[in-house]
């Protein structure tokens, strides 16, 4: 008789994957109050697009107003450390070594974002915001930003990047994001009129075979034949490029036990791309598919390969 197999429930607070999903599960429940006429969430921070920086962030909520921009700032960055801290002593982690090189990464990440969100770099609209033109790159443009500081971290300040490995864990912050965007889905997804929805739907499936059956096996076919890269680097490129952007990149890396710097590499040049396809896809579709929307959108849903990225594409075609 086969040994029964036991479940290790220590795993439920012990391993990142878990911990992903009940700081993502957490903060969806909380933020879903709102629905329910309880704004127990409107300090969190966000950022806008801007000229003049000091409203370059703010609360969400109206509600939370009296904090100012400091203040949502501060409480936003005190929540998250307090969170993610006992989700890494939890897992073993150095708790006070963790919370230190955190603040500073919140800091550094916050600052680079907010450079991402001026108006001339992001404007969709350079009229609306008040500016003679704009680059038209979005707020995703702060992630270029934040990729080019880790690089002159990296290669040129060693040792504090070094110190900084405690908190830089963007593998369970990313899932941590992939939880709560699924979330989000579900919960939008009825309100959809049913034969919009169906439409969606089907469009989906269609795309979900062509990007399992071609393009996967096309990307990580080239990438191995004429790039030479290992299947280390090949299996996440070729998600990466034909699933899902920076999700699709983590999942894998995960589900074949790569390196943490991998998916990451990857999820960075997914990012810089789509931020390059902003800059040329929506004048393209708008000239050769004003008339077919739906075409337009699944075009560059494919081509885009972030969810944000892709939705601003839409946005600025007003689909």
């Amino acid at each position: 008789m086969a040994e029964e197999r036991r479940i290790d429930w220590s795993s439920l607070w012990k391993k990142e994957d878990w911990w992903a999903f009940w700081l993502g599960m957490l903060l969806f429940v909380l933020c879903l109050a709102t629905a329910y006429g309880a704004d127990i969430m409107g300090w969190v921070v966000k950022s806008s697009t801007w000229v003049d920086v000091s409203k370059a962030m703010g609360p969400t909520s109206k509600n939370f107003a009296y904090l100012g921009p400091i203040g949502s700032f501060v409480v936003s960055w005190l929540v998250l450390l307090i969170l993610t801290t006992i989700g890494a002593v939890a897992m073993g982690w150095k708790g006070g070594k963790f919370a230190a090189a955190f603040t500073v990464i919140f800091i550094l990440t916050w600052i680079c974002w907010v450079i991402g969100h001026n108006a001339y770099i992001a404007a969709t609209d350079p009229a609306k915001a008040g500016v003679p033109w704009s680059l038209r790159m979005t707020g995703e443009a702060g992630y270029i930003f934040a990729l080019i500081l880790g690089l002159i971290i990296g290669n040129f300040f060693k040792g504090f990047a070094n110190w900084l490995k405690e908190a830089a864990k963007p593998e369970w912050f990313i899932k941590t994001a992939i939880v709560l965007l699924g979330a989000v889905v579900g919960i939008k997804a009825p309100t959809i009129p049913p034969e919009i929805l169906y439409n969606y739907l089907f469009r989906g499936l269609c795309a979900i075979l062509e990007a399992y059956l071609i393009y996967w096996a096309l990307v990580y076919w080239v990438a191995r034949r004429y790039f030479g890269f290992s299947r280390e680097w090949a299996a996440p490129l070729a998600s990466g490029i034909s699933i899902c952007g920076v999700s699709a990149a983590i999942a894998t890396g995960g589900a074949i036990r790569a390196r943490p710097v991998v998916p990451v590499m990857v999820a960075s040049l997914v990012i810089v791309f789509a931020v390059v396809e902003l800059l040329f896809l929506p004048f393209l579709a708008a000239t050769f598919l004003q008339h077919q929307p739906l075409v337009a959108g699944a075009w560059m849903g494919l081509a885009v390969k972030t969810d944000g990225a892709a939705t601003a594409s839409v946005k600025w075609l007003k689909l």
